[in-house]
């Protein structure tokens, strides 16, 4: 039998998921397959260049077109000075990024502190380079951070700290107060912050996101993974970014020529293109918000609870009223009974939680949205007897 450096071998539950979506015909809530359009016009810039010929592999830290308009963006949004040439490399999306960031300053027998609820690949890539995942749990439902506890846990095995900021599936976003308590808790440390912004620019209500690249003494040990994947719905396009400083970069380049080696470089030539051109993100930001807040008034007159998102394109919706099952067996019953697929809260949590909770994806068409909720709204109280 062979062993792998996995620490278990099953599948994740958006795998899983996904497959009993497909097996059950399920409207699908899972994950941002959404069927929104890309826009037309960047489609056409992707043909132009591939009929050029720009077809070839891409330099390791990525086509300098792109570079150069994500640093021009990303400098304008944070007040920053980050270099085209220096301080930023495309990555085959976001998740990418993160694997490698993490496989480069991670090593055996260091900690990693994570703040759940969290995707449950960050754990499985530490563990998968020797190292250990500190959880800190967010309580539910002000999902604060208890910056005592977090400094309880930091010893001379902590090596880095990953933020996902605004978060999924909660949609929390660090504060002004957070980032201090951040500052403090690492001046004069030698700690990496690994920050994952993807939803930065998916904020509602008129919330404000900070990045943690716009504090100096936070962006000289940090490095920010983002993405235009949901902006523009090419998520699966493997298009990400990571950015920061060189001290930083330099050394998860020497990685990225391994495990990156070239990024689609036809879409890179385009998105850069597309993204000269000027691009309104607060009309982007609205059409999503326009999306969160229809979903939530088709639901009225359920009994899901639910409190509005700040970010991102995930809602967490409350089914205690509907069900006291365990939020695993919940979903399953949902998606084999009532044909909609979603996230128990659970898969963001490293231990089993009580909370009976699941999360839904709204970036859909209008046509899903409807059909999803008229699904939901058919569960009855009490589903589980």
């Amino acid at each position: 039998m062979t062993v792998t450096k996995l620490p278990t071998t099953k599948k994740n539950a958006f795998v899983s998921m996904m497959e009993l979506a497909e097996e059950f015909k399920a409207t699908n809530l899972v994950d941002p397959m959404s069927g929104l359009p890309c826009p037309n016009e960047l489609i056409n810039m992707v043909d132009k260049y591939m009929r050029a010929g720009n077809n070839d592999f891409s330099p390791i830290e990525g086509v300098g077109s792109l570079r150069d308009q994500i640093v021009s963006i990303f400098n304008k949004q944070n007040n920053t000075e980050y270099q085209a040439e220096t301080d930023l490399t495309i990555t085959a999306g976001p998740s990418q990024a993160m694997s490698t960031a993490i496989s480069t300053f991670v090593k055996e027998g260091d900690e990693v502190i994570l703040f759940e609820p969290v995707q449950e690949s960050y754990a499985q890539l530490i563990e998968m380079s020797g190292g250990r995942p500190i959880y800190i749990t967010l309580k539910h439902p002000e999902y604060r951070i208890d910056w005592d506890e977090v400094k309880k846990t930091v010893t001379t095995k902590t090596k880095m700290i990953v933020i996902n900021n605004p978060q999924n599936p909660i949609g929390q976003i660090f504060s002004a107060e957070d980032f201090d308590q951040l500052k403090r808790m690492t001046n004069g440390t030698r700690l990496v912050i690994l920050s994952n912004e993807t939803f930065g620019n998916i904020v509602y209500d008129g919330h404000k996101f900070l990045s943690v690249a716009s504090i100096p003494e936070l962006a000289a040990k940090s490095l920010v993974v983002s993405s235009f994947g949901a902006l523009f719905n090419i998520n699966g396009w493997g298009l990400g970014y990571i950015a920061g400083p060189e001290k930083l970069m330099s050394e998860f380049r020497k990685t990225q020529q391994y495990q990156g080696i070239s990024v689609n470089t036809p879409a890179q030539y385009a998105l850069a293109e597309y993204l000269k051109k000027g691009q309104n993100f607060k009309e982007i930001n609205a059409f999503y918000q326009s999306k969160r807040d229809y979903f939530l008034e088709l639901l009225a007159g359920s009994k899901f609870e639910f409190v509005p998102t700040k970010s991102t394109i995930y809602q967490l919706l409350d089914f205690s009223k509907v069900s006291d099952e365990p939020d695993t067996d919940f979903v399953q019953k949902l998606v084999r009974e009532y044909k909609v697929a979603v996230i128990p809260y659970s898969a963001f949590q490293h231990e089993k939680t009580k909370l009976q909770l699941i999360r839904i994806c709204f970036a859909k068409s209008n046509q899903v949205l409807e059909e999803a909720a008229y699904r939901l709204k058919q569960v009855p109280v009490g589903m589980n007897k």
